[in-house]
């Protein structure tokens, strides 16, 4: 059976990054993957000759219709709103900004998509938004909300292993000095605790496909003083970069505790079919 999954997320990379894996292997199997973006990410940081000239938010969506080509997408959306930045304080000349947003006007527009797309499964973020930056706290109350006005049946939270991640940067704290601003005790309220993940999606066999998702982010590979996530990841061999990036982990709040599953789609409820009885 054919199912339509729309994966919202709030900035162009923010797919590579998180649901990628998850992405290529849907389409893959054949299903209908809709990757839908808040904002241009038009507040990230680059490096100004990444851009070749160019505004940064529209090279940001150009990059991501590369990165969407990338992972089998069969649609693209671009929902407009501005970027509101780390600290969600950016000013925004144009659209507003995304986190100032209120969660109605724009869960209207993404259960517009849905609706259009009758969606089976829509990802979103968890309540934390990740790392906490407020368009991913958006995208988490948009996401919910939206799912509601489209009666969209399952949603799935993207997140982390919280647990993982922490031991993960406290070993490498050990042989690398992380910038004096990165404080690894706040992912400790980052991303999920592992008792909340219903879904550990095995992504190995996608990993070209993940890779060539970051890659088509070049400008946020770019700008800062320290090495970008985007480029440090791009730069790890083969078998490291499959390790490391080879799961990714969702959060299907209507699941009983304890559940973990390693099928994206083994959460969703069955489809009534031509011919079932009425």
């Amino acid at each position: 059976m054919v199912r339509t999954c729309v994966f919202f997320h709030a900035h162009p990379d923010d797919e590579a990054l998180f649901t990628s894996g998850t992405m290529a292997r849907l389409a893959a199997q054949g299903h209908r993957v809709v990757l839908v973006v808040a904002t241009a990410g038009d507040q990230g940081l680059a490096a100004p000759e990444s851009t070749g000239g160019g505004r940064l938010g529209e090279v940001r969506l150009a990059e991501l219709r590369s990165s969407a080509r990338a992972l089998g997408c069969a649609r693209v959306e671009y929902l407009g709103y501005a970027d509101s930045g780390l600290d969600g304080t950016a000013e925004s000349h144009g659209p507003p900004p995304f986190s100032a947003t209120p969660v109605e006007e724009a869960a209207s527009r993404l259960a517009a998509v849905l609706t259009e797309e009758n969606a089976d499964l829509l990802t979103t973020y968890d309540p934390a938004g990740g790392y906490g930056h407020p368009d991913h706290v958006r995208v988490h109350h948009v996401g919910a909300r939206a799912a509601r006005l489209a009666g969209t049946p399952t949603v799935l939270e993207a997140t982390v292993d919280r647990e993982l991640l922490l031991r993960a940067l406290r070993l490498v704290g050990r042989v690398h000095r992380f910038p004096p601003e990165f404080d690894v005790d706040a992912f400790e309220r980052a991303f999920s605790p592992r008792a909340e993940i219903t879904h550990r999606v095995d992504v190995r066999r996608y990993a070209a496909a993940k890779r060539a998702s970051l890659a088509a982010h070049a400008t946020q590979a770019t700008g800062g003083d320290s090495v970008r996530t985007v480029a440090a990841l791009r730069r790890l061999p083969g078998p490291l970069f499959r390790w490391v990036l080879g799961t990714e982990w969702f959060v299907q709040r209507d699941l009983p505790p304890g559940t973990l599953l390693t099928d994206p789609l083994a959460g969703l409820p069955r489809r009534a079919e031509a011919g079932d009885a009425r």
